[in-house]
């Protein structure tokens, strides 16, 4: 069997060596030839799996280990009759762990804040129910809105409560344009003008939901903190935007050894369960062990004393910025940053909580 994997995913040999030939690509050039006598594709968010990519090909298999899924033509997969998996909640501990380190990033203050600070969370799937969580724990008070979930443990209101309350608002949604409630440009001059000026802004989610230009008009009246981790039209990244943005990451959020890991796990299980092999194997055998920083002590001690050596956000800032080139972030540098990130590890391997 012929698999074609990306490059970036993690674990791709130990999970799939022994069921054929693996070929590394990279995921955002594949093409139709590179694909079309494989039996497996295993993708991430860069790769477009649409008609034009699986048309009359041996594909009986798409794995993407990735929460989302707008990157899949899911009508196209099943007219084919390829049989299709995502990732859904693989790195949703280390998006969490991102925004909250990104907010004391910003201000440390506020990991003794305690319920002076309201976080609000749009989108309460995966990854917002567990950033619920693990800000509960700081004893942060949270608000959250998702038309399409309750969670007893969030305090839901309604979008235009949570603008105009929240302290920070981090967005955890999917990126639909139809439907009752789309997300495309969610965030625009609309929403931004309901929110305070000092309230910070977070997307780590999809890039078009939030509206680029809005947000640089938005920045230049009030001087808002924004971090961004994905972007309108990534990998296209200007330097006007990233002169504006107060703390900027190559599309990494989830970049997490243990988030890897868990999605190479996930589509793993999905091939097995589609050629009906058995699934035997567990990522948690190829993790080394690492510092024991939270064994034994508080929370806040811990992040206060040791949070970036836990994860240098302020690096990932200066090594984005560094991507410019000719007014506008480089794409094969910016590709580069992903491809050759050292992974970070999630609290929990260090000893500390998890949600």
């Amino acid at each position: 069997m012929k698999i074609v994997a990306d490059e970036n995913l993690a674990f791709t040999d130990y999970f799939f060596s022994e069921f054929g030939e693996i070929e590394q690509k990279a995921g955002r050039t594949l093409s139709h030839a590179d694909v079309k006598d494989a039996a497996a594709l295993l993708v991430r968010s860069v790769t477009k799996v649409n008609q034009a990519l699986i048309a009359d090909s041996a594909i009986k298999f798409v794995g993407s280990a990735t929460i989302g899924t707008d990157h899949l033509d899911i009508a196209a997969l099943e007219h084919n009759k390829i049989a299709w998996s995502n990732a859904a909640g693989c790195n949703a501990q280390a998006v969490a762990e991102y925004v909250i380190t990104a907010l004391l990033q910003l201000k440390p203050e506020l990991i003794d804040a305690n319920d002076t600070f309201t976080l609000g969370i749009v989108g309460l799937g995966n990854v917002g129910s567990r950033l619920a969580t693990m800000a509960k724990l700081l004893c942060w008070n949270v608000i959250g809105y998702d038309p399409f979930v309750q969670r007893e443990q969030v305090n839901q209101v309604e979008f235009d409560e949570l603008l105009k309350t929240a302290d920070a608002i981090s967005i955890h949604v999917p990126l639909t344009k139809t439907g009752e409630h789309p997300t495309y440009h969610l965030i625009n001059a609309a929403a931004l003008a309901s929110m305070k000026a000092e309230a910070i802004l977070i997307n780590s989610a999809r890039g078009p939901v939030v509206s680029e230009a809005a947000l640089i008009a938005d920045i230049e009246k009030t001087g808002r903190q924004v971090v961004l981790d994905v972007f309108e039209h990534e990998p296209e990244i200007s330097a006007e935007l990233l002169d504006l943005i107060t703390l900027v990451t190559p599309h990494i959020a989830g970049y997490s050894l243990e988030g890897k890991a868990r999605g190479t796990q996930m589509i793993y299980d999905a091939f097995c369960k589609t050629f009906d092999y058995p699934a035997d194997k567990k990522f948690e055998t190829q993790l080394p062990v690492c510092e024991q920083y939270f064994k034994e002590r508080d929370l806040k001690a811990v992040l206060k004393q040791y949070l970036s050596q836990i994860y240098d956000i302020a690096q990932d800032d200066v090594n984005l910025r560094a991507c410019l080139k000719d007014g506008k972030v480089d794409q094969k540098a910016f590709d580069y940053l992903r491809k050759t990130y050292p992974l970070r590890r999630e609290w929990a391997a260090h000893g500390g909580p998890k949600a």
